[in-house]
């Protein structure tokens, strides 16, 4: 995935978590596994990848395997819901579906962790948080200084994701006109899973600042949001730390 991701677990009823070195062990293992997979199959960037063969034609859209069939169902959901601008099918950059992979695996990584009967636990994949049995503080990033945060959140169950362009520069690309989105620095969406999280924050700074009032107004979903114009839009329903 081209991200530095870590795992943190903190649960007093699973045994081993608290001062094993050891911790988790095969499940750590499994998690881990899990997103390297994830990478295998789903890179744009690997060229023997489902991902690069479907974009090459080599396999329709019918043949695809039932993980990535749920992948572009994902991806035809934001692009129907944001008119265009969220497009994982650009003109001349063949089929990308980053957006929507790097939240749908992080969160299926979470998955095994709740199945195995863990309850509290911290997954940081590249800045994109899901978390279980807080309260724990996310810190969002501040847009322009690396170095610092603009804001601390208090997630209990949940995911936090931002799109920027501190990291990769202009990728984020409205498709709607197929230039770099404009309007935000940042965009952070707080939703119930990191695969709706990721992909709105996404799809919403693809939408520049209409994009605040769609996430907004998504189900489950708090929004943090910094415009071009250096203001703070948010959602009342934010939790922060008191």
């Amino acid at each position: 995935m081209g991200l530095p991701v870590s795992l943190r677990v903190d649960d007093p009823g699973f045994p081993g978590s608290l001062g094993d070195p050891g911790f988790p062990g095969s499940l750590g293992d499994a998690v881990f596994a899990w997103l390297r997979e994830a990478d295998e199959r789903f890179s744009p960037f690997k060229p023997d990848s489902e991902v690069s063969r479907l974009g090459r034609g080599e396999i329709g859209q019918g043949e695809v395997s039932a993980d990535l069939a749920e992948v572009l169902a994902l991806c035809a959901e934001y692009r129907a819901a944001t008119g265009g601008a969220f497009d994982a099918w650009l003109p001349g950059r063949g089929f990308d579906p980053c957006a929507v992979v790097k939240g749908w695996a992080a969160q299926r990584a979470a998955r095994l962790l709740t199945d195995a009967g863990v309850t509290r636990f911290c997954l940081n994949a590249g800045g994109d948080v899901v978390v279980g049995g807080g309260p724990w503080r996310v810190g969002i990033r501040h847009p322009e200084h690396a170095d610092q945060v603009c804001q601390v959140l208090e997630v209990t169950d949940g995911a936090v994701a931002t799109s920027a362009r501190y990291e990769r520069g202009d990728h984020i690309v409205d498709g709607r006109t197929g230039r770099p989105a404009t309007g935000l620095l940042s965009m952070t969406v707080v939703a119930p899973t990191l695969t709706e999280a990721d992909a709105t924050a996404t799809a919403a700074y693809a939408m520049g600042e209409a994009g605040v009032t769609w996430a907004a107004a998504r189900p489950g979903c708090e929004v943090y949001a910094v415009d071009t114009g250096r203001r703070v839009l948010r959602t009342p329903g934010l939790r922060v730390p008191v």
